[in-house]
């Protein structure tokens, strides 16, 4: 695989950016993220240069990780952040102990396969444990049967929480987690 694994820098928000509208028409881009195409494509460039900031090589409280391609294409990303005990969460529930919470995994569809979801894990994993967090969680939605399935793989189990999506009572997202080893 000629593939660099690694976290973004705070200047590559416009990669960032490009990278998050491709995810966002992914076919199952309605169960897998909290937010629309039409909502990100909105954003003005300071919210995307923030967010990488926030996210980039170095910072504390987060880490965007990406693929790069042998050409210098992004091809799939993550985000690790952190969770403070005590905190509370997106969800409203109080974070019982520090913890990384993985979100907005994507894989572009033509390398979709090749194991770049797997080094992307192990990266923010490492980075993770490396914070000294207890666990690593995520949250998946009920019906994302794809995703569901490669969490399983990669070491993540359900907890029995789960989390009402929004204006979708009906549906839920579920918390899968993985302990430190």
């Amino acid at each position: 695989m000629n593939y660099k694994i690694r976290s973004i820098r705070a200047d590559e928000w416009a990669a960032a950016k490009e990278l998050r509208l491709v995810a966002l028409q992914d076919p199952v881009a309605h169960l897998a993220y909290l937010e629309t195409y039409d909502t990100a494509a909105a954003r003005p460039d300071s919210f995307y240069q923030e967010r990488s900031a926030g996210a980039a090589e170095g910072a504390d409280g987060a880490q965007q990780i990406i693929a790069e391609g042998p050409e210098g294409e992004w091809v799939g990303t993550l985000t690790v952040l952190l969770e403070e005990a005590g905190s509370v969460d997106w969800a409203g529930f109080e974070v019982e102990r520090k913890q990384g919470h993985i979100v907005a995994v994507f894989v572009r569809p033509e390398v979709r396969g090749i194991g770049l979801t797997e080094v992307l894990f192990d990266a923010a994993l490492e980075w993770a444990w490396g914070r000294g967090v207890e666990r690593v969680r995520l949250i998946v939605h009920e019906d994302n049967e794809r995703a569901r399935r490669f969490y399983g793989k990669a070491g993540f189990v359900p907890t029995g929480v789960t989390v009402p999506l929004g204006e979708h009572a009906d549906q839920l997202e579920v918390e899968m987690a993985v302990e430190r080893p």
